[in-house]
């Protein structure tokens, strides 16, 4: 069957990822439908697609209306695809002030959007869109890399886990029991990204990513604190949800996308610094004290999390990923990227 009669239904479509997972489906040949909350997000997706490069061509694209808490519209949306990448997840810059606010869509969202595809009877491949969120929280940090063999603790027995985390973990999780259980037969492959950076298509952007590279480039982060995480490109991650769809023995395999080593905020800076000049001059210089971090951490809900992520580095092994022909930008580059389409958007 050729990619130009085939239909991928991604979720969520106007976010930063998805957007760039319909144009590489695009690019493929595919015709691609994708779900947005209100009508009013089509003109939206439409807008930003339009600033796609290479460019892409969306009289190949369609929408349907369907939400993560609700059970209308997902049928609608799976019927006649043959592939679905479920990226929609909630993803907060600070706390909720309770963790269901994240757990419940993620995961009932997730199980919705399985039973639609074991439903329409056309799907062959689910890719789902996890993170590392769901491999390396709530457990004792590791001297080795993580790998996809390794789970996040949803209980934080050994160590603290952020709603995020929990929320990833447990969606991902009731992934792959529907897909044992009630969904045998349903083929199905997880992304499981660390911090996506890269060019988002239009400015101003939702991405919460893309949000760190602005405050540092308009000085609104004097000081950042001492935490370290890793990078990939948001098109290298696109990439890899269309591998993970399309490669046959990638059916029931998990793939940690990732560019390479961990970095610091700070290294981000003087990244930013190093490549912009003058028009990073802002970018902060310093980083807060620890002790600093945790005591603030402790009656500031944004920086509750990251109180909770100070002194501690995560590596994270890009190999499966690589083996399918996977190769991502590099930190630099991603970073970069982003920031010259903020720039360039008159975002700063």
């Amino acid at each position: 069957m050729s990619a130009s009669s085939n239909l991928v239904l991604v979720s969520g479509g106007s976010g930063f990822l998805a957007l760039h997972c319909i144009a590489a489906a695009l690019r493929q040949g595919y015709r691609v439908r994708t779900t947005v909350r209100s009508p009013a997000k089509e003109q939206n997706v439409l807008k930003e697609l339009a600033n796609a490069q290479p460019p892409v061509d969306t009289t190949k694209l369609e929408f349907v209306v369907a939400d993560l808490l609700k059970d209308e519209g997902w049928n609608e949306a799976a019927a006649g695809a043959e592939i679905v990448l479920h990226v929609a997840s909630p993803f907060p810059l600070t706390a909720p002030k309770h963790e269901d606010e994240l757990i419940k869509p993620a995961v009932e969202g997730t199980l919705r959007v399985l039973r639609a595809a074991k439903a329409s009877g056309t799907v062959r491949r689910v890719v789902v869109t996890s993170s590392v969120a769901s491999i390396s929280y709530g457990t004792l940090p590791k001297d080795s890399p993580y790998t996809e063999e390794d789970w996040s603790d949803p209980d934080g027995r050994q160590a603290p886990i952020t709603a995020y985390a929990k929320s990833k973990t447990l969606a991902e999780k009731a992934a792959w029991d529907y897909v044992k259980t009630d969904g045998k037969g349903l083929e199905m492959a997880t992304v499981n990204p660390v911090g996506i950076f890269g060019p988002p298509m239009l400015v101003p952007t939702e991405s919460s990513t893309c949000g760190i590279v602005q405050q540092m480039l308009d000085g609104a982060m004097p000081a950042v604190p001492n935490i370290k995480f890793g990078f990939v490109d948001v098109r290298d991650v696109a990439d890899l949800h269309m591998l993970a769809a399309t490669t046959p023995g990638a059916n029931g395999q998990r793939y940690i996308a990732v560019a390479g080593k961990s970095a610091s905020l700070l290294d981000m800076s003087n990244m930013l610094r190093t490549n912009l000049g003058a028009q990073a001059s802002k970018a902060p210089t310093r980083q807060m004290p620890n002790f600093l971090v945790k005591f603030l951490g402790l009656f500031m809900t944004q920086l509750k999390d990251t109180a909770s992520e100070i002194g501690i580095v995560r590596e994270f092994d890009n190999s499966k990923a690589k083996a399918l022909g996977w190769t991502p930008r590099s930190n630099e580059e991603s970073i970069i990227s982003c920031a010259k389409a903020l720039l360039n958007g008159g975002s700063i």
